[in-house]
């Protein structure tokens, strides 16, 4: 197992302070996966919430299978937003992390299936 655990440390303290705030008022899809992975539901595995990873700030972090999951709202089908997509990704692949994206509607119109590619990811990785 990875040595993820402390991520934020490498985090600029700004991202620190934003992601509390971005806590403190999730999305309704963030507030429904977050009641299907927290206290360790999803298969034992550990996530935390809107957790800092550099200067970008992971949805949900899994650090024991080195996952990020990332719920994409409708502006993430915008080209420029896309490209941002992008390169956050490949940050994250350098630091070693997977990313996985679920669209909000996706998780609304099939919440079993896309709770699923979770579970698949994290006894795949």
């Amino acid at each position: 197992m990875r040595n993820l655990t402390r991520t934020h440390c490498t985090s600029p303290e700004y991202v620190v302070v934003l992601a509390r705030e971005f806590r403190k008022n999730p999305t309704d899809p963030e507030k429904f996966l977050w009641s299907c992975v927290r206290s360790r539901k999803l298969h034992g595995f550990k996530f935390r919430r809107q957790h800092p990873v550099g200067r970008y700030i992971a949805d949900f972090f899994c650090a024991e299978a080195a996952l990020v999951v990332e719920l994409d709202g409708v502006q993430h089908t915008i080209l420029d937003q896309a490209v941002y997509d992008r390169i956050r990704d490949e940050e994250m692949a350098h630091r070693g992390l997977t990313v996985l994206r679920i669209a909000n509607a996706e998780l609304i119109n099939d919440p079993v299936g896309a709770v699923s590619r979770i579970a698949n990811a994290l006894t795949s990785i």
